[in-house]
């Protein structure tokens, strides 16, 4: 979770920012369709896995990404 929580701060500009597995974009004024895509892509990089368009669009808050992040790693 820090290495997911080092990328929302750096795609949010929020270096204080903590995550929790109930966050959504809701609860963050930065976190716009935008910056969803960025954190998707910068997610993705990091992990160096693939998400298909119907998993992200299941996403409703950090635990949901977190336990997609996992599934993918295996």
């Amino acid at each position: 979770m820090v290495e997911l929580q080092d990328i929302f701060r750096s795609v949010l500009e929020n270096k204080e920012l903590v995550i929790t597995h109930e966050m959504s974009a809701k609860d963050h004024k930065k976190w716009d369709s935008l910056s969803h895509i960025t954190l998707i892509v910068e997610v993705e990089k990091h992990f160096k896995i693939r998400f298909k368009n119907a998993q992200i669009a299941t996403l409703k808050n950090v635990g949901d990404l977190v336990n997609l992040i996992e599934k993918k790693l295996g």
